[in-house]
């Protein structure tokens, strides 16, 4: 497979906040490719309320998010291959965030729990379902990228 880049634009302004009380809001946007803007924010259990927005996303659900889509897209890819028709898909993944062996806070494990219901004549046994599963997360690229490197690659704005 060749090389394939994403991109996503993250934009955050302080507008009339202080800034160096460290009391600014957290409330960011993120911007898609295809034109979908979703509001961001530090979680709650982090960083206080008024300075997070608990309606908006946070990075830890978006990982938590991100591992199960990608699962979810996989196993439904395995299934109709398979000739199994999937009526219904439901996910409710949970990370936990805590301390990792070098005591920094981390998603230390992120448990998905689908639960997926069959419709026709062909109905998948429990061992094909848990084959489906574990192909699905074999070949799941995010789940392959929780080792990945990252880097940071600053852009400074000259004056």
């Amino acid at each position: 497979m060749t090389q394939t880049e994403y991109t996503v634009d993250v934009f955050w302004e302080r507008g009339d906040a202080d800034f160096l009380d460290n009391r600014y809001s957290r409330k960011h946007i993120l911007r898609f490719d295809g034109g979908l803007e979703i509001a961001a924010s530090s979680s709650p259990h982090v960083v206080p309320l008024p300075m997070s927005d608990a309606s908006a996303v946070d990075p830890e659900e978006a990982f938590v998010a991100a591992l199960a889509s990608c699962h979810m897209l996989w196993f439904l890819s395995i299934a109709a291959r398979r000739g199994y028709r999937v009526d219904r898909y439901v996910d409710t993944p949970l990370g936990v965030l805590a301390a990792n062996s070098d005591g920094k806070l981390a998603m230390t494990v992120v448990t998905l729990r689908p639960q997926v219901d069959f419709g026709g004549e062909r109905q998948p046994s429990s061992r094909d379902q848990s084959a489906m599963h574990t192909q699905a997360h074999d070949e799941c690229f995010i789940a392959n990228s929780v080792r990945s490197e990252v880097r940071c690659e600053p852009r400074f704005i000259s004056r």
